[in-house]
């Protein structure tokens, strides 16, 4: 069942979301070579505990880290250790907040020194049918809208959907209904209403959409070991249209990067 959130929920939630935000912020500037993903997943869980919040991946479903941190061809839920980001490496990273009863969730895929133009291409397109997907979160959309929006975008640049990992509701849990494919055909699934509350990730593979795990029951890696990227943002239908939770602005912010990719999903801009 769609759990319908009010006004004053959203604005709880948006504030989870922004301590997400704040806490892939802070992390953009030391993800460098030399540095590892347990480095920075202890600054990430530090950080989150000092805004009042509690880290709301660690200990879920049993998994033993703050962070998810998915290096090149891992798609997601890589778990953090000691080996070393080389230059040229990407990076996703998923961050989870549980503040006031709901969670923020939400992922970005970074740079690690210089990267080829191949996976700036990668990165790029993904991050674009993120926002073409959110796009289609409106008042009397159906998920099957957003779906084939990202589908298509990405396919046509010759990449692969990932289709056995989605999107989701979000609210006082962190996987509610409805799930959001990648894919999908329009007009087909859930009617989005007023006052729903996403996550909407795209996770796209450079070749192969098939995806392979770990042993260690976790860690999800493109089947051709190709790089794959993922971008994740936490959006809400308000007045009829998409409202962005979160925002990469606090990334931008610490990279020197401008953006004004954000400003068309916002009916008030976040204090940054």
């Amino acid at each position: 069942m769609v759990k319908l959130k009010s006004a004053e929920e959203i604005e709880l939630m948006r504030e989870s979301a922004l301590i997400v935000s704040k806490t892939l912020g802070m992390l953009a500037p030391e993800i460098k070579p030399g540095v590892n993903a347990l480095q920075l997943d202890k600054m990430a869980e530090e950080f989150i505990r000092d805004h009042k919040a509690e880290p709301g991946f660690l200990g879920m479903y049993d998994f033993p880290n703050t962070l998810n941190m998915s290096p090149n061809a891992q798609v997601v839920h890589g778990i953090p250790n000691k080996e070393p980001l080389k230059d040229g490496d990407i990076i996703s990273v998923d961050c989870g907040v549980l503040k006031n009863g709901f969670y923020g969730d939400h992922a970005y895929t970074f740079e690690v020194g210089e990267v080829d133009e191949a996976t700036k291409k990668l990165l790029r397109v993904t991050k674009e049918s993120l926002y073409i997907g959110i796009r289609e979160f409106k008042l009397g959309n159906r998920v099957g809208d957003v779906g084939y929006a990202i589908q298509n975008y990405c396919e046509t640049h010759g990449y692969g959907v990932v289709r056995e990992l989605v999107g989701h509701g979000l609210g006082r849990k962190l996987h509610e209904s409805p799930e959001l494919p990648n894919y999908g055909k329009r007009g087909r699934g859930k009617r989005f209403l007023e006052g729903m509350v996403v996550a909407i990730e795209p996770m796209i593979n450079m070749g192969t959409r098939h995806i392979k795990q770990l042993k260690d029951g976790w860690t999800i890696l493109t089947a051709d070991g190709k790089p794959s990227a993922h971008f994740e943002h936490n959006v809400a239908i308000v007045n009829g249209k998409p409202e962005l939770l979160s925002t990469f602005q606090y990334i931008y912010d610490a990279l020197g990067i401008e953006s004004n990719e954000e400003d068309e999903f916002r009916q008030k801009k976040p204090a940054i």
